[in-house]
């Protein structure tokens, strides 16, 4: 078994741990950003494709003291890096975190890069080049005090970057955000879900990916491990065709997503049809105001705005008062759930919350504020 380390959002950390056992990880440990878990190459490349609420996938290489940039240079040229990357690949380094000596990551990275390439030209007579964008080899290296942890990225790109969203309204929520919050609210794909404020549609789709028995990571083109020295081209395959056949054909419940904003629908039509899920989400252009409850019960996520980027906190508290008399008037049966980051404009909506979970939405400290609407 290897040890491996997902990078989550803050707050994140225990829906992330019980994600990564439910696909199979051992010896599973969350941290501060983060989850320590154990498991074979299988299983590294699972929960690439199949993870809903993480980052990254990091392989520790190396652990190891370091106070300086000398230090940091000499401790890396102890890695055989030939074991893991040739002259002819592409590499980046990556860094996060930082100390009192080590306290610019560009720089961090450049001694990095210059360790590695370094012992290439003793050892080959030529180095790597660097690419930024798309690289063979991606590097991650996280100071904390005195203490450095060098890995391997094996994801490339952020995994929250599903690959189905070119289209984004203003201040979308990322997709391992809103996965995130249908765990919070213990959405059981049996019941119907609304999101009435819906945007670009990352709750709805991520609702729908989810009902579906979707792996996000089939819409990805890429992944850091698919260009490693010892990437398994039979074993990865075998688990996308697995992934595939496990999809569900239909929904047990109806998703619906509604906005105001017409142009924002045809993003979201646009990110469902590239899941291939747009027959199966019902978007409709819909004033909060003349909402209608299209069942019985079901569950409500919205994400509206608060301020911070999107609106004036002080023009938005009718919103929220308006928020509190459709869910009271017309949403008898089901539950809701509104994700706020301003206490003043929760007070608008007039309703009396069951459960406050703290959440955090990028930096910013927020809260899931959960309704029984009798």
């Amino acid at each position: 078994m290897n040890n491996y380390f997902a990078t989550v959002a803050r707050g994140l950390e225990p829906i992330a741990a019980q994600e990564l056992e439910r696909l199979g990880a051992q010896e599973v440990r969350p941290e501060f950003t983060g989850v320590h878990f154990a498991g074979d190459k299988a299983l590294l490349y699972r929960v690439n494709l199949w993870a809903r609420t993480i980052f990254r996938v990091l392989v520790p290489l190396r652990e190891f003291y370091c106070s300086n940039a000398d230090m940091l240079y000499r401790e890396v040229q102890k890695i055989a890096w030939d074991d893991y990357l040739q002259p002819d690949n592409t590499l980046a380094v990556d860094c996060t975190g930082g100390n009192q000596k080590l306290n610019h990551t560009h720089f961090t990275a450049l001694q990095v890069k210059n360790a590695i390439v370094d012992q290439q030209r003793r050892q080959f007579g030529q180095r790597s080049s660097v690419d930024i964008e798309n690289p063979d080899v991606l590097i991650n290296v996280h100071i904390h005090q005195d203490r450095c942890i060098l890995s391997l990225d094996s994801s490339g790109t952020s995994l929250h970057r599903r690959g189905y969203r070119p289209a984004m309204g203003l201040a979308p929520l990322k997709e391992t955000l809103a996965a995130a919050l249908l765990d919070m609210a213990e959405w059981d794909a049996s019941l119907p879900f609304l999101d009435p404020m819906c945007g670009s549609g990352t709750l709805p789709i991520e609702a729908g990916l989810k009902a579906l028995n979707i792996a996000p990571g089939l819409f990805r083109q890429r992944f850091g491990f698919l260009s490693w020295s010892d990437f398994d081209e039979h074993l990865w395959q075998e688990l996308r065709e697995e992934a595939k056949n496990s999809q569900k054909l239909d929904l047990n419940a109806p998703i619906y997503g509604s906005d105001r904003d017409y142009d924002v629908l045809i993003q979201a039509r646009t990110n469902a049809e590239r899941c291939g899920i747009e027959n199966k989400i019902t978007f409709t252009l819909t004033e909060l105001s003349q909402l209608e409850a299209p069942q019985d019960c079901g569950v409500i996520i919205c994400n509206p705005p608060y301020g911070e980027r999107l609106g004036d906190a002080r023009e938005l508290g009718d919103l929220y008062k308006m928020l509190g008399d459709v869910f009271k008037q017309t949403f008898k049966g089901w539950t809701a759930f509104i994700l706020t980051g301003n206490k003043e404009l929760a007070k608008k909506v007039g309703l009396k919350a069951s459960r406050r979970i703290p959440v955090y939405n990028g930096s910013l400290a927020c809260t899931l504020l959960k309704y029984e609407l009798y």
